[in-house]
């Protein structure tokens, strides 16, 4: 799944998946510009990575979008692959108990993010006739969620939106798909796994317990499990894949 050379941006990969595919696509040949809103983890991440370069972005900004844009595509010579990997957990509450705030917070990183930057790439991408944008979306998007019900509604419009863009970009020969992920290990994972504990009186172990027994491999995913995912369907092995939603969760029964 060569990359030579391809030209690559990515949200929030500081750390988790975003960081996995960073290294992913280093490592088969590609030149990666990222940004992430922590400062600190972006700072660590890149000076460890010489070939790496990035900047702090707030990715629901629409100034601060169109400045990561204009100095990882001029840093980069061009843009061929797109991953807009941002996204918070947002409340852990029954929904009478959320707060608009607190709801727009949650759609703006996950769901405006992803316009945000798809509205930039989309010109370049459409101008040479090729290239690839991949969402992240979730098993929350594919299945209700309750107590998350913000995060859950912007993972399912992320599914609408590529399909949307599948339809406009694809007579360019742009591709565009949206991973879903399941359970994810890491530190996000391990503060909804806190924040569900809080909420519902159970015991952290309880709760992990649970979803890893949803999925049918009765397993977490890892980071590098999705960034594999996003190296094959940008790759020319997946010059036909578009406008698909595309699960790695082990095969999630129930949630």
């Amino acid at each position: 799944m060569g990359h030579n050379n391809h030209r690559v941006l990515i949200t929030a990969a500081a750390s988790g998946i975003g960081l996995a595919m960073a290294d992913g696509f280093m490592a088969a040949g590609a030149r990666v510009f990222v940004c992430d809103v922590n400062a600190t983890a972006l700072e660590e991440a890149l000076a460890v990575r010489p070939a790496l370069a990035g900047m702090v972005c707030d990715v629901s900004d629409e100034q601060q979008v169109a400045e990561f844009f204009a100095k990882g595509t001029t840093h980069l010579g061009g843009l061929d692959i797109l991953i807009s990997n941002a996204g918070v957990s947002g409340p852990t509450a029954n929904i009478e108990e959320i707060s608009l705030t607190d709801w727009r917070h949650c759609l703006a990183v996950n769901l405006d993010s992803a316009f945000l930057c798809a509205r930039l790439a989309a010109p370049l991408l459409r101008a040479q006739g090729s290239g690839s944008i991949v969402n992240m979306s979730s098993t929350a998007g594919l299945f209700g969620f309750p107590r998350r019900a913000p995060y859950a509604s912007a993972k399912w419009a992320i599914r609408g939106l590529t399909r949307t863009l599948a339809q406009e970009l694809g007579p360019a020969g742009v591709r565009v798909n949206c991973i879903c992920p399941g359970s994810v290990s890491g530190e996000r994972m391990d503060r909804v796994i806190a924040a569900e504990a809080r909420k519902t009186g159970r015991s952290e172990s309880c709760v992990r317990q649970e979803m890893t027994d949803a999925a049918s491999l009765k397993t977490f995913i890892t980071p590098q499990d999705i960034a594999n995912l996003a190296l094959f369907i940008t790759s020319e092995a997946g010059a036909r894949i578009s406008g698909q939603e595309l699960a790695v969760d082990g095969h999630t029964e129930t949630l």
